[in-house]
């Protein structure tokens, strides 16, 4: 099929989308509802897709690929509200939008903030339609490349950066974080050969630590004993005449937005990654790159940008490889692999002779679906912003329970509660110390990405490292991790301040 002919069923997809009544009140209505799902704490977009696949169960392909596309993008943004609010990330993939929007917040800011979230947002995943229409053959054949010794190098790097991001003074505190949360995960049955490590006896704990519960811990325990311990003040007055950011504000980041679109879309294509992990990377890169990194961390607008670009763009990357190799991007992404399954659609190579168009029908959805999470997004910032105003000490006991309803939901386990709140009490107590949060909730999130494919990989190999250092997309990885410890280290830091020093002295 011709690029011509891609675009003229995109174009019809939209057309037949924006002239029918019921799927517009259905895209507006799930994205909605996805932002919402999104902004509570524990409730991930991976949840929300699951749920909401059952009740697409009988609906016509087109009006349940409607809804699924639009709680999608809803949900992956929806995070965003509550990390900057309360600083507690709804989902995984907002836990870098923390960074910088809970800081520009607390200047009372909250408006901005979330206006360029919002905006950003809907940049990320409009660009990313562009490659799932134009490029998914090169895509795809880059995703073919990585291998298990690719998926480790790449879990091993995400940690370090998250590390070196998180803790920029002393990066072996973040670093130390990461691979602490690695550890952790490695409570529970070995995914390999299903052999029970670490769980002291205990049979509940042979499921695993999973996410879910270690992210509500890590952020919203310690921000709920700060709040009610520390007796602390609203925030300012918050401005809400700047919610939509200008054009000028846009321009001065299209850099940053062409970058973290590309590195977005890039890491979706992995199989396997999430959106997560292209938040960090992106915000890495912005750090590393900018005139101004001492300013990161304090509410700057350039981080914002960088990681709501990237992960937004990743819900396109992801759908690359689940369209052409029928293999999930991301964790929702599996949860629309089975979604697709259910209503007959079978995606991999065969997709485009069994289903012509399919997939731009697809882009088409997601169009639609992010200008109406920007609508959406626009139209809740004013009511959100009201939340900063709300005392904590009345308002974090609510987030309290919304915390155990979170954490509880997933699977409906106790074990969840017992992992949540030991992980919130030793979080709290590791940030008075200086070691970072998101290291850890990174470390556990990329464990079974590092763990699994190291020793996939050695089986393969007999047990050679050789694969290592001949594979080129490995190299590449082994050089970048080498870089990011070299420069991380003191002995660096003291060479480039005395390198500065001399230069200044000239």
């Amino acid at each position: 099929m011709s690029i011509l002919q891609q675009f003229g069923i995109f174009f019809a997809q939209i057309g037949t989308i924006l002239t029918n009544p019921s799927q517009l009140i259905l895209l507006f209505a799930c994205t909605f509802m996805g932002i919402i799902f999104g902004a509570l704490p524990g409730l991930t977009a991976t949840l929300g897709v699951a749920l909401l696949t059952t009740l697409t169960y009988g609906m016509d392909l087109n009006v349940a690929m409607v809804a699924l596309m639009a709680i999608y993008v809803g949900e992956v943004y929806g995070g965003s509200f509550s990390a900057i609010t309360i600083n507690i990330p709804g989902t995984a993939a907002s836990a870098a939008t923390a960074m910088e929007g809970y800081p520009m917040a607390k200047k009372g800011l909250a408006g901005k903030s979330l206006g360029l979230t919002t905006t950003a947002s809907a940049i990320g995943t409009c660009i990313s339609i562009l490659f799932v229409v134009v490029f998914i053959p090169l895509m795809s054949q880059l995703a073919l490349q990585f291998t298990s010794f690719e998926y480790f190098l790449l879990a091993f790097f995400g940690i370090l950066i998250s590390g070196s991001i998180s803790c920029p003074d002393t990066v072996q505190k973040g670093w130390l974080a990461g691979f602490l949360g690695l550890f952790l995960a490695m409570v529970g049955c070995d995914t390999l050969q299903v052999y029970p490590r670490y769980t002291l006896g205990f049979h509940a704990l042979e499921g695993g630590v999973e996410v879910v519960p270690v992210l509500i811990g890590a952020f919203g325990i310690p921000q709920i004993i700060q709040s009610l311990g520390e007796n602390q003040k609203p925030p300012k007055a918050t401005k809400l005449d700047k919610i939509i950011p200008s054009w000028a504000v846009i321009g001065s980041n299209i850099k940053h937005i062409v970058r973290s679109a590309l590195i977005g879309v890039g890491i979706g294509s992995v199989p396997g990654i999430g959106e997560d992990i292209a938040a960090w990377v992106s915000y890495g890169t912005a750090k590393s790159t900018s005139k101004h990194p001492e300013l990161y961390g304090t509410g700057y607008e350039e981080g914002i940008v960088a990681t709501e670009v990237a992960n937004n763009a990743c819900i396109g990357g992801a759908m690359i490889p689940l369209l052409s190799m029928g293999i999930p991007g991301s964790p929702p992404a599996a949860m629309l692999l089975g979604a697709f399954l259910l209503h007959g659609v079978s995606p991999g190579p065969m997709l485009s002779i069994d289903r012509p168009g399919f997939i731009t029908e697809i882009a088409a959805i997601l169009l639609l679906a992010s200008f109406a999470m920007w609508f959406c997004g626009i139209y809740l910032a004013p009511k959100v912003v009201k939340l900063l105003q709300i005392p904590p000490a009345l308002f974090m006991p609510v987030v309290g329970v919304l915390c155990i309803i979170g954490s509880y939901s997933l699977g409906l386990k106790f074990i969840n509660l017992y992992l949540m709140i030991p992980m919130g009490i030793i979080t709290y107590y590791l940030t008075k110390y200086g070691f970072p949060v998101p290291p850890l909730v990174i470390g556990v999130i990329l464990n079974g990405m590092a763990d699994a494919n190291l020793r996939r990989g050695l089986m393969v190999s007999e047990g050679s490292l050789k694969p290592l250092f001949t594979r080129p997309v490995c190299l590449i990885l082994i050089f970048v991790i080498a870089m990011t410890f070299i420069t991380g280290t003191q002995t660096y830091k003291n060479w480039k301040i005395r390198r500065q020093s001399s230069n200044s002295n000239k």
